[in-house]
């Protein structure tokens, strides 16, 4: 269900809850009447996963520029949705990536559907991520994924190159469900940039995607919750992606350390 009007967010950090208020002026509709909620957790599933999310660390980011060319990066696995064969994500060069040296390669020839091959960060998982990446590409579909549990179940964010075209996808039980879409225009620029948010309002969730700074689909849906985030390729792709980002938009960890008196 798509939303529009202002709503107000409720961000707890540290302990302290903070209210945020948003305006949304236009909606963009929901794809299909499947794409209304499924509430999955309850509230107590919800707090526990909370306080389990990105063990590792609340803040990620990888530039690839300390892995070894034409090698998976470290840190991340692969998966494969469908039965197509394996695509190999591989660090490459490029001088002009927005964090040079490196950057990671992904080249798919995807016909059947659903295809879809994912790069997952490993040991970290969110339940309601922040998300950012910077790609390039001449075609194919290519975005992030988060709330992965495996290679069936997960959200999608993706721009379509072919059709210049933004999606939110749910892959569930390794079937398909678009649950939003609308047009883009990408920026002039070699590089574009690509953000999806889960988020939280009292008890309805929502995932916004936004291209190239721009908030361009937000959509309700409760399905899948903690899982791990990554990238994502499909369709005949040639794409490349830099500077990957991933915080929590919730936590009951502190930011910093309490003072020592």
């Amino acid at each position: 269900m798509a939303r529009s009007q202002r709503n107000r967010r409720v961000v707890i950090i540290g302990g302290k809850v903070l209210w945020i208020c948003l305006l949304v002026g236009w909606s963009i509709p929901a794809v299909g009447d499947s794409a209304e909620a499924v509430q999955w957790e309850t509230r107590e599933e919800k707090e526990f996963h909370l306080k389990q999310q990105a063990k590792g660390g609340l803040f990620q980011r990888w530039t690839f520029d300390q892995d070894h060319p034409d090698q998976t990066p470290a840190g991340f696995l692969e998966m494969a949705v469908g039965k197509e064969q394996p695509v190999a994500w591989i660090v490459q060069t490029s001088m002009d990536a927005p964090s040079p040296p490196n950057v990671v390669a992904v080249s798919a020839d995807c016909d059947g559907k659903p295809c879809y091959h994912l790069l997952i960060a490993e040991g970290l998982d969110y339940e309601y991520p922040d998300l950012t990446v910077r790609f390039r590409g001449s075609q194919g579909i290519g975005g992030i994924v988060f709330g992965v549990r495996d290679a069936e179940n997960f959200y999608a964010t993706v721009v379509d190159l072919a059709t210049s075209t933004a999606r939110v996808i749910r892959m569930m039980g390794g079937k398909e469900q678009v649950l939003a879409q609308t047009s883009v225009s990408l920026k002039n620029t070699d590089w574009h940039s690509l953000r999806a948010q889960r988020n939280t309002i009292i008890s309805k969730d929502f995932i916004e995607m936004f291209v190239d700074g721009m908030l361009v689909l937000s959509v309700e849906d409760q399905t899948l919750g903690l899982g791990q985030v990554g990238l994502v390729a499909g369709g005949k792709a040639s794409l490349f992606f830099d500077l990957f980002h991933a915080a929590p938009l919730f936590s009951h960890r502190p930011l910093s350390p309490p003072p020592a008196y």
